[in-house]
């Protein structure tokens, strides 16, 4: 989206008058340079760092915008819990530090006219070189022998798989799935991206195609990789009946949502053989309970949602370049990036 919405124009004239009436709360985690810099994007305007310098080293920021801020907040920089986001009753605009921003388009966080903006772009390397080693590591049998190993067994498992000359489909061609498939054409692999509008050429993709090509290609593909939103159209769109088409060769890697994924069907699918191995570092739900046999099917391999965030420490310095730039923008009363309402 590049218009401006009534908020925007409301703000630009916020900007111009009263800049003193607006209220930032910076929820990330930045040194005192960093700071500066935030301070001077928006000259005049008052602005609130909620979240310690040293947190940056942790995996997970612990947010809590202060009761007394919420009702003056005007721009919030960062994820706070959305239930905190709900008393923000005078908020224009949220800048998320995450791709998704599934827990802010719940009715009735957001005022009607704020707008939401996301960090998308920033995590492309993180999350596909994460799915690229889940790909790989499966092809090549890794986890199982990891397991022998603690089991104190020397002994082949049999035939492994190679990506060069497979055929990778990817659902979804955004900064996280075009990452991942200039990664797999980089070993000869052949690519393949699914998006809304196939019509329109993304760089790392040998050809594109429609949601509605989905289930013509999948008996075709070695590896089915997912990269999308939770969308209603999205959720479980690999399911029982798109288990069974895939191959039993075939090699299956979620990082988007965990809701794209029917994960009892694919345990059953993997139970029989259905497809050769699955990386999951999302799940539906997540975490998945203690009994689900997920946990213990030896050909998937789990991780705990760890592919972006700030497992790699360069992701902070993408969203922390997003969102001043945004704040820039907000400032100017230019269109922002990463609009999402």
């Amino acid at each position: 989206m590049t218009g401006k919405n009534d908020a925007e124009v409301r703000v630009q004239k916020r900007n111009e008058n009263h800049p003193g009436d607006q209220l930032i709360i910076n929820c990330l985690p930045l040194d005192q340079s960093e700071r500066q810099e935030f301070l001077q994007a928006a000259p005049g305007v008052r602005q609130e760092f909620i979240v310690d310098t040293d947190m940056r080293q942790s995996m997970h920021w612990l947010i809590d915008v202060p009761e007394s801020l919420r009702s003056e907040a005007t721009i919030i920089l960062g994820n706070p819990p959305a239930e905190q986001v709900v008393a923000c009753r005078n908020l224009v605009w949220l800048q998320t530090s995450s791709a998704g921003v599934d827990a802010y388009m719940k009715p009735g966080v957001l005022p009607p006219d704020a707008m939401l903006t996301s960090a998308s772009g920033a995590y492309g390397q993180s999350v596909s070189e994460h799915m690229f080693a889940m790909m790989w590591a499966l092809m090549k049998d890794l986890p199982a022998y990891r397991d022998n190993q603690r089991l104190g067994r020397w002994e082949p498992r049999g035939a492994v798989l190679s990506p060069h000359g497979c055929q990778v489909l990817v659902l979804g061609t955004g900064n996280i799935g075009a990452s991942f498939a200039r990664l797999a054409k980089a070993v000869g692999a052949r690519t393949i991206g699914i998006r809304r509008h196939p019509d329109q050429p993304v760089e790392g993709f040998d050809r594109l195609a429609g949601f509605d090509d989905l289930d013509a290609l999948l008996p075709e593909m070695d590896v089915v990789a997912l990269a999308l939103p939770s969308t209603p159209q999205t959720r479980h769109i690999i399911d029982d009946h798109r288990l069974v088409l895939m191959k039993s060769t075939a090699v299956l890697i979620n990082a988007g949502r965990g809701d794209a994924v029917d994960c009892m069907a694919l345990a059953q699918a993997l139970d029989k053989d259905g497809i050769f191995g699955a990386g999951l570092d999302v799940t539906e739900p997540e975490p998945l309970p203690e009994d689900h046999p997920l946990w213990r099917q030896p050909r998937c391999l789990l991780t705990p949602h760890v592919a972006g965030g700030a497992h790699l420490p360069s992701n902070m310095d993408k969203v922390r370049e997003i969102c001043l730039d945004n704040l820039h923008r907000f400032m100017d009363g230019r269109p922002l990036r990463n609009r999402m309402r």
